[in-house]
């Protein structure tokens, strides 16, 4: 089989048409923000900066609107970033508080119950490697660089590889700090129209956030139900186990000889993008659980956003199935929002928009490319 009728194969396996489970018709857009507490927007907006992200919307809160929308009591200035023209999925929202809650759940093993974890598409990740070691051993940041590590694309190189017949696949890492976890990946062999866009205005060639990783507790076919049910996100597939033997889960998780955990995924009908995986180790080992400290008002990522043109209809589902959510009213930016706190310990803000400037993708394309 060539790599061209190979990856026109795995298309069919891993498409979100395939997923057949009935949905509510939510129109539900895929992870839209990131949104992550700080003590100082500045270094944030800067650092961020070097992945291509800009500054498209400032708002502030008095310590009386905080409280209504989100239970804390402190006044905040607040930043909407964009990466390039991709505005569908992917952004990064930054809220400064003036007087946080705590340290959030700061810098911490990958499988610690509250880590979250933010992934881009990079064009040069053993420039990235470089980049962190450097900050770790020069500057004296506190980075644990995980990898990188290169693993095949669902086995997708067709007999042995040589010089003309080379391995289809992709390289990540896993980067954790004090305030932001970063997962980058690098593809081989192949691309996904849609799935991390990179521009020239990204110094360290990165894209926007392509899918968000959460570390929870709980059994997950019942603590991520919600995502289906309430917000009409499709499951990629049953609950399964990964462990020390993918390399990837491996390195990306410091995973030790025996380690295992349960992996569930999701992806929104209405964007290829913005998906979502989850991870828990429950029932399997013992590992810290910083939960608590992962709440609205904390430092480093503390909630992630999506966007609806039905935001009735989903606070209603959500009341339905007994999710907590607050009543709907204005966000700091002016829009139609509430927010849902899940039993998994994540904390959406739901948006009402009718439509993103640029549509986003809904067709999974695997496409060869000669790298």
């Amino acid at each position: 089989m060539t790599r061209v009728a190979l990856l026109l194969s795995l298309l069919l396996a891993v498409s979100p048409s395939a997923y057949s489970a009935k949905l509510p018709d939510t129109g539900v857009s895929g992870v839209y923000e990131v949104i992550i507490g700080v003590d100082a927007a500045g270094p944030s907006i800067d650092y961020f900066a070097e992945f291509g992200f800009r500054v498209v919307a400032e708002a502030s809160l008095s310590a009386e609107e905080a409280k209504s929308l989100y239970g804390v009591d402190s006044s905040a200035s607040v930043y909407r970033l964009q990466n390039g023209s991709i505005d569908a999925h992917g952004l990064l929202r930054i809220i400064e508080w003036k007087a946080p809650l705590g340290p959030g759940v700061g810098f911490a093993p990958p499988e610690t119950v509250g880590v979250r974890m933010a992934v881009m598409r990079t064009e040069d990740i053993v420039r990235l490697a470089d980049v962190f070691g450097d900050l770790r051993e020069q500057a004296g940041e506190p980075w644990l660089l995980a990898g990188p590590v290169y693993d095949d694309l669902y086995d997708a190189t067709a007999g042995n590889p040589t010089i003309s017949n080379r391995r289809v696949g992709v390289r990540e890492m896993g980067v954790y700090g004090q305030d932001f976890n970063h997962v980058f990946f690098q593809r081989y062999g192949y691309t996904i129209p849609g799935y991390g866009t990179i521009g020239d205005h990204s110094p360290l060639r990165t894209s926007e956030f392509t899918h968000h990783d959460f570390f929870v507790s709980g059994d997950l076919d019942e603590v991520t139900a919600y995502y289906s049910d309430v917000l009409g996100f499709k499951s990629e597939d049953e609950t399964v186990i990964d462990g020390e033997w993918q390399p990837g889960p491996k390195a990306v998780f410091q995973m030790g000889p025996g380690r295992s955990h349960w992996y569930r995924g999701f992806v929104s009908p209405n964007n290829i993008c913005g998906k979502l995986k989850f991870f828990s180790v429950e029932g399997l080992h013992e590992v810290d659980d910083r939960s608590h400290r992962q709440r609205p008002g904390e430092l480093g990522i503390t909630l992630h956003s999506v966007w609806t043109p039905n935001l009735s209809m989903v606070h209603e589902l959500a009341r339905e199935h007994d999710i907590e959510v607050t009543d709907i009213a204005r966000n700091e930016f002016g829009e139609e929002s509430f927010v849902l706190s899940g039993p998994d310990g994540a904390t959406w803000q739901v948006i009402g928009r009718d439509e993103a400037e640029k549509p986003a993708e809904l067709e999974f394309k695997l496409v060869p490319v000669a790298n």
